[in-house]
C-alpha cells in the first residue's frame, strides 16, 4: 500500500481517504473528512479521555485538532487516537507556550502525527505585561515576526505553523487591524491562517471577502454556529451548526474558488443538547450541507 505521504504529490487527501473510508466520514461540499477540534469536548476527555474519543469517532469524525495532552506522553496520545481510529493532523498551542517550549512542543505534534502546528491566540511582547492588559499594534506585529520564525523552524520538520484567530483580531488598535498586520508581515511560505469562520463573523466580518482579498492564504477553517452573530461577542449564542444565524453557502463557495482548504473542524464550544447528540448534528450539518 501507497503511504499517504509518499501519495500527497500525485493525488488530493479526499482521494486518499476515499480509497479506506466510507463516504459518511466526508463532510460537503469540500470533499474533506470530518473533522473535529477537541476543546469542543474538554471536559469530557479529562473525565475520560479513551472514552471520549471513542464517542467522538462514533459521530463519525476522522481527524481531530488537539487543544492539549492532559499530561500524556505522545505515545499515550498516539495509542489512545489509534484505538479510536482517529488522526490528530492539528494541534493547538497559545503564545505563551509556544515562546517557552517551542522546539518541545513542535516534537511532541510532530511524534504524534500532526501536519499542523497553530498557535490559538497571541501574546504581549512583553512577558511581565499586566493582567487586562490591551495588546498594542506594535505587540500584534512582534508576534507576526515571531511566527515567521517558528514557522521556518516546523517547515524544516515537514510541519506547517498557522494562526487561529478570535475576535479581537479584528478590531481597530492604534489606527490599524491586527489581523491585517498578520497578513502584512507573515510569509505565505512559512505561516499559513486557520480562519475561525464563527468569530470572524462575530466580529463583523465576512470570511469569503477575507478570502477574496487574500487567495491561498488560509489552509483550515474551524466552523461553529451562533445565534444573532450581528449582535457582536456580548449578543451572540454560540449553538450548534445549522441551529443559528451563520450562512456557510457564500464561504464553502468562495474557498472553492481561490482556496486549498485542507481540513474544516466543527468547534462546538458550548452545548444546547447532550454533548453526543451535539457532536452528531454538527456532523450531519456537514456531512449533508450543499452549496
Amino acid at each position: 500500500m501507497i503511504s499517504r505521504r509518499s501519495f500527497l504529490g500525485q493525488a488530493s487527501a479526499a482521494a486518499i481517504y476515499a480509497a479506506t473510508k466510507p463516504a459518511a466520514a466526508f463532510a460537503n461540499p469540500l470533499g474533506l473528512p470530518l473533522a473535529i477540534q477537541l476543546y469542543s469536548v474538554r471536559q469530557q476527555l479529562q473525565q475520560d479521555y479513551d472514552g471520549t474519543l471513542a464517542q467522538v469517532a462514533a459521530a463519525g469524525y476522522r481527524e481531530v485538532e488537539s487543544a492539549g495532552y492532559y499530561n500524556k506522553s505522545a505515545a499515550e496520545v498516539k495509542q489512545s487516537l489509534q484505538k479510536a481510529g482517529l488522526r490528530c493532523v492539528s494541534a493547538h498551542h497559545p503564545m505563551g507556550a509556544l515562546r517557552q517550549n517551542f522546539d518541545e512542543l513542535l516534537a511532541f505534534d510532530k511524534e504524534i502525527g500532526c501536519d499542523y502546528l497553530i498557535c490559538s491566540s497571541a501574546s504581549p511582547k512583553a512577558t511581565d505585561a499586566p493582567k487586562g492588559y490591551t495588546m498594542t499594534l506594535d505587540d500584534w506585529r512582534w508576534n507576526a515576526d515571531q511566527f515567521n520564525q517558528m514557522g521556518e523552524k516546523a517547515v524544516k520538520v515537514g510541519i506547517r505553523f498557522g494562526y487561529h484567530n478570535h475576535v479581537h483580531e479584528f478590531e481597530q488598535v492604534d489606527g490599524g487591524i491586527p489581523y491585517d498586520e498578520l497578513l502584512r508581515i507573515t510569509d505565505p511560505a512559512k505561516v499559513t491562517f486557520e480562519l475561525d469562520c464563527g468569530w470572524a463573523t462575530v466580529a463583523g466580518i465576512k470570511p469569503y471577502e477575507l478570502m477574496a482579498k487574500h487567495p491561498h492564504r488560509f489552509s483550515m477553517f474551524h466552523i461553529k454556529d451562533f445565534k444573532n452573530p450581528g449582535g457582536g461577542q456580548k449578543e451572540a449564542k454560540v449553538t450548534e451548526l445549522g441551529l443559528g444565524d451563520i450562512d456557510y453557502r457564500p464561504i464553502f463557495q468562495q474557498a472553492a474558488k481561490n482556496q486549498k482548504i485542507r481540513h474544516i473542524f466543527v468547534e462546538q464550544e458550548a452545548f444546547d443538547m447532550p454533548w453526543q447528540d451535539s457532536l452528531k448534528t454538527d456532523a450531519e450539518y456537514i456531512r449533508k450541507f450543499k452549496t
